[in-house]
């Protein structure tokens, strides 16, 4: 873990040297064919998270992912057994999609066209004069996708040969498990279409050297006395996975009500016992597109999406333990969300303003100063395995 300054200023730049420190090229940012690339590299050999436990609570629940860097249409069930598996949401008549609700509970599920039925395992039923197409049922399940869950957060890989998830996350797996949301039972959500690329997008969320001119209204709790710009910390990097400690200021400006919220909010977390887990100001980011962050008060995950070179979408969600006990309760999980919210919603239009200048083409390179070292991090993680990939090596 590289620690911080005493005064916040940055981290000596020799602690994260390794990393480089040299400009870093501008077009994998824009250009449609590293785009390409990424999306066999990266996002088809990673596990990318696409819910959350919670919302499959008994058999016959289900729900359905929409991923459009792999052109699929999953469908995420748990069977009768209690375990959860993962599907390509068609059939395997003709290739007609299942499922169209976003989420619900079913037995079986059934084709609109021609009513061949699967069951919550993926096994084909039954299908109208099954003995005229010359097959067995046993070749005709629904194809599946590798899935598998780390402190409640699920998680899918398109690689049939991918390592498993736990080695994947590295030492970050145990942290993840200590986390609020790995007992949550249920979030609130919602999500953004960005014009920008998923990295860009991304990296805005990496880096607090921004926080003080983009958040001068809603991120006093970030910027202060000795610390200026909001720096971690601490920084640290585990194989393509990184972390950051989150500086708080001691002396905020606490309006009454948002103070009412805060108090509110600590004191339901309290009566759950959260506020003894040990990672409540870490920020945890797996490769490639995750990061989620342990307080106790407003635990929340953000997923970006790729969509094209130059379009993302994000889900953010906060996860809660148990239902609101009372009206004081529901208030503070409300504020949370809305002031997190009001932070993003600052942020969006400066993203795309910077993905207008670089699909310009004016610059051949960007530059990331030593604060900045998880951004750069995620660039030589994602551009090794592009390379290898180009090469024709298994990076």
């Amino acid at each position: 873990m590289v620690e911080a300054s005493a005064r916040f200023r940055q981290i000596e730049a020799d602690e994260v040297a390794w990393l480089g420190t040299g400009p870093v090229p501008a077009k994998p940012y824009y250009d449609p064919a590293y785009f390409e690339l990424e999306r066999s590299a990266v996002f088809l050999r990673s596990w990318i998270q696409i819910g959350h436990a919670c919302e499959l609570p008994e058999p016959g629940s289900f729900i359905r992912r929409e991923l459009e860097f792999a052109n699929a249409s999953l469908l995420i069930v748990r069977g009768r057994d209690g375990q959860l598996r993962a599907f390509h949401n068609v059939c395997t008549h003709r290739g007609t999609q299942l499922v169209e609700e976003a989420a619900g509970r079913r037995s079986t599920f059934s084709c609109p066209y021609h009513r061949w039925t699967f069951g919550s395992d993926g096994a084909l039923l039954s299908a109208p004069d099954f003995e005229s197409f010359g097959l067995a049922k046993a070749d005709c399940a629904l194809p599946q996708v590798s899935l598998d869950s780390c402190g409640g957060l699920l998680f899918v890989n398109f690689d049939s040969d991918a390592q498993p998830l736990r080695e994947w996350l590295g030492d970050y797996a145990a942290m993840l498990e200590q986390m609020p949301i790995a007992q949550a039972t249920t979030f609130t959500e919602y999500s953004y279409d960005i014009a920008a690329n998923w990295k860009l997008t991304y990296d805005n969320f990496q880096e607090n050297y921004h926080l003080r001119f983009i958040h001068p209204r809603s991120g006093g709790a970030g910027v202060g006395g000795d610390n200026p710009f909001g720096y971690p910390a601490s920084m640290g990097f585990n194989g393509p996975h990184r972390t950051q400690r989150i500086w708080t200021n001691p002396e905020p400006a606490v309006k009454p009500f948002q103070g009412a919220a805060f108090g509110r909010g600590f004191r339901a977390a309290a009566a759950r016992g959260l506020l003894n887990l040990p990672y409540g100001r870490d920020y945890l980011a797996f490769f490639p597109n995750l990061f989620v962050i342990g307080t106790p008060t407003q635990p929340f995950s953000h997923t970006v999406y790729p969509i094209a070179a130059d379009r993302s979408r994000g889900v953010v969600r906060l996860y809660w333990v148990g239902e609101d006990a009372n009206a004081s309760e529901r208030f503070a999980r409300e504020y949370a969300l809305a002031s997190l919210r009001d932070i993003h919603s600052e942020d969006i239009s400066i993203i795309e303003a910077g993905q207008r200048g670089l699909s310009s083409g004016a610059l051949s390179h960007i530059h990331f100063q030593s604060m900045e070292a998880l951004c750069r991090h995620l660039y030589l993680a994602v551009d090794e395995r592009v390379t290898a990939h180009a090469q024709g090596v298994t990076a």
